[in-house]
């Protein structure tokens, strides 16, 4: 009954030992006398005691790496910050177990070296704006490396490119730079359209016109009228300006040019000569009697003056 009780002792040790339970999303890794046996997958599965050892049972599921900021030189040679997030998995845990010491910090240190070469690479501005080349590059090259690790790396994210203060401030003073003189450039663009189309419109505000005083009979009154309106309503603006301004004009200069604009005729100022009438076209005196070449009216001392008409 003894030797019974031990066998049967022996017998439940070996299963219990035997039996093992891997989770699902895990693998292990057995080991028989030291060497690789096989690997066990999720599930109730069974080793040989004594002979067989679980040396490593790791998750197979997608992990995340978080790098730290690094510090990176652009082909500009201007210092950057860079961190990027790494995702990858285990696709041969025997691999990666046999393959590598330490698989978590040499993808560490793979991804910042490799980030750091891709930086070097491109101008400041180009990173800004090519993030999703590097980030292709990066998995391309980061997956070519680990193969023989027995990881997959499935996507490669680079999170914040900082440059150094300095650098930001530089940009934004060519940022607002830029800004001004697109604004600049806008307000002129605008200015110009505008005038563009003042001058279309007065252009065809005189067409208007110009049809309108083909069909009236007094259009020259009605024209001078109007250039007279504008003469004033210039002169009005310009006295009415907040600038400045001091203008010399000659009061008789101005009367004469409203009279032309107005088409008004003046007789000329000074005396009659004789008893002449003024000629209101050209100023000249016309006698009243005497045989048209002489009027008694003339000016004395110096004889009788023929007036030309």
């Amino acid at each position: 009954m003894e030797i019974v009780f031990v066998l049967a002792l022996l017998s439940v040790g070996y299963l219990v030992g035997s039996v093992k339970i891997i989770n699902q999303g895990n693998e292990a890794l057995v080991e028989r006398l030291g060497r690789f046996h096989k690997k066990l997958g999720p599930g109730l599965n069974y080793i040989v005691p004594f002979l067989d050892t679980i040396v490593l049972e790791e998750s197979v599921r997608e992990r995340v790496i978080d790098t730290e900021p690094q510090e990176a030189i652009t082909r500009d040679n201007v210092s950057v910050g860079v961190d990027a997030v790494l995702y990858w998995r285990i696709l041969q845990l025997e691999r990666t177990y046999y393959a590598v010491e330490d698989v978590e910090e040499a993808l560490k240190n793979l991804v910042t070296t490799t980030l750091r070469s891709e930086i070097g690479r491109m101008q400041l501005a180009q990173t800004f704006s090519s993030r999703n080349e590097i980030n292709q590059s990066l998995l391309h090259q980061l997956d070519d490396a680990t193969a023989s690790w027995g990881v997959k790396v499935t996507r490669v994210e680079v999170q914040n490119i900082t440059p150094a203060k300095t650098v930001m401030d530089a940009m934004e003073l060519e940022r607002a730079a830029e800004s001004k003189k697109k604004a600049a450039i806008s307000e002129a663009e605008g200015k110009k359209r505008a005038s563009i189309e003042e001058a279309e419109g007065a252009v065809q505000s005189m067409r208007l016109i110009a049809e309108a005083l083909k069909s009236q009979t007094n259009s020259r009154e009605i024209l001078q009228y109007l250039v007279a309106q504008r003469y004033v309503d210039a002169n009005y603006k310009l006295g009415d300006s907040p600038n400045s301004k001091i203008v010399f004009m000659d009061p008789g200069q101005l009367n004469e040019a409203i009279t032309n604009l107005m088409d008004i005729d003046q007789p000329p100022e000074g005396p009659n000569i004789g008893n002449g009438s003024a000629n209101p076209n050209t100023g000249s005196t016309i006698p009243l009697g005497g045989n048209g070449n002489t009027g008694t009216g003339g000016r004395q001392g110096g004889g009788d003056r023929k007036m030309s008409n």
